[in-house]
């Protein structure tokens, strides 16, 4: 009785060789592929943007729709603040030349938790807000802003037509520095809205 397994053909061996190469390219070529693309924005999206002119300059009107994953949930209950920063670029199209920036403005909430007194509080541009009972409560003022000035009276030409461009996101950058390294390489962390767009008319 033989204990020596049968060795397959040579012929078979060589046959199975260009299969073989042709599968790890293949996978080669995947990887190559998802690593090239880009980080894509996730978790946000933007339910209404919409621009109203008054007697004090032009007002935007914006909506969010987004939840916060386990691990922003426990990193605010741990008393980590969350920054979130929601940013606005008009440009005024020229046929002759790029578009014209007009105006670029940056507005930051700041959501953070008291574990002394239960209550979560909500800063905008640095100045104290309210307190909240719950984390959905001090959310609705991120999800539902109020109005914001973006620009007073005589910034836009009237008659000319503008692009408005917006997003909102967790701003990383913001965070304790302990925490940032972490936050840039964790995929929990990335919460943002891509660019919404739409022209306007100056009045």
């Amino acid at each position: 009785m033989s204990f020596f397994m049968a060795q397959p053909p040579l012929r078979a061996i060589r046959l199975s060789l260009p299969s073989l190469a042709g599968c790890l390219l293949a996978a080669l070529l995947l990887a190559l592929s998802l690593v090239a693309l880009p980080a894509r924005a996730e978790g946000v999206e933007i339910t209404r943007a919409a621009l109203e002119n008054t007697d004090e300059g032009y007002k935007l009107s914006l909506s969010f729709s987004f939840d916060l994953n386990r691990s922003l949930e426990d990193a605010i209950t741990r008393g980590i603040p969350l920054y979130f920063t929601t940013e606005v670029e008009v440009t005024r199209p020229r046929w002759y030349w790029f578009n014209e920036k007009t105006l670029s403005v940056s507005q930051t909430t700041r959501i953070s938790y008291n574990m002394l007194t239960r209550q979560y509080q909500a800063a905008i541009g640095g100045q104290l807000q309210a307190s909240f009972g719950s984390l959905d409560e001090v959310l609705s003022l991120i999800r539902r802003p109020g109005r914001w000035l973006i620009a007073e009276k005589g910034v836009f030409k009237p008659g000319e037509t503008y692009n408005l461009a917006v997003r909102m996101g967790l701003d990383v950058a913001r965070l304790p520095k302990p925490f940032q390294v972490n936050a840039l390489n964790n995929s929990d962390w990335r919460l943002s809205s891509d660019w919404k767009q739409f022209t306007f008319k100056a009045e």
